[in-house]
């Protein structure tokens, strides 16, 4: 259920999610808010979960990740037991970025990133033909990142 933010608090998270290092001054200049006001709902934000967790997003290119994979993956098996082991397996690997269960197709699509095709072919085998339960995988090969973005609309 969606939570009730006045409009200073969704400008607030507006400025936020775009660049987490901006100052408190910056936000309290945009925000028209006093410093102590910024930090307490910069606080309560945190405290509701609004705000989940404040990260820096690398270039994957500069670190040697230079290939991304968009990969579906069709499980044998959709118990519940199942579905949370794979998602244990994928919870654990770094080159995946993204998961998500889906209704379609297939059970789950996976982003991935990894440094050459054999680091993907390293990949498919820890994750998908070394699994008894995983029936298929279906493999795109990302061309280009025409936009990679986790903003949320905050409505401001």
């Amino acid at each position: 259920m969606a939570k009730k933010i006045d409009r200073a608090s969704r400008i607030l998270l507006s400025q936020i999610q775009k660049d987490a290092t901006l100052s408190l001054e910056r936000l309290s200049a945009v925000c028209n808010l006093s410093i102590p006001s910024v930090q307490r709902r910069l606080k309560q934000l945190r405290k509701q979960n609004i705000v989940d967790r404040e990260v820096a997003i690398l270039n994957p290119t500069s670190l040697g990740q230079t290939m991304a994979f968009i990969i579906t993956v069709e499980l044998e098996r959709q118990s519940e037991q199942q579905l949370n082991a794979f998602r244990l397996i994928v919870r654990k690997e770094d080159r995946v970025q993204q998961c998500y269960y889906l209704t379609g197709d297939g059970d789950f699509t996976l982003i991935c990133t990894v440094r050459d095709m054999e680091d993907f072919e390293d990949l498919t085998h820890e994750l998908f033909i070394n699994n008894a339960n995983v029936k298929r995988f279906r493999t795109a090969v990302v061309m280009e990142s025409t936009k990679v973005s986790l903003l949320v609309p905050s409505d401001t």
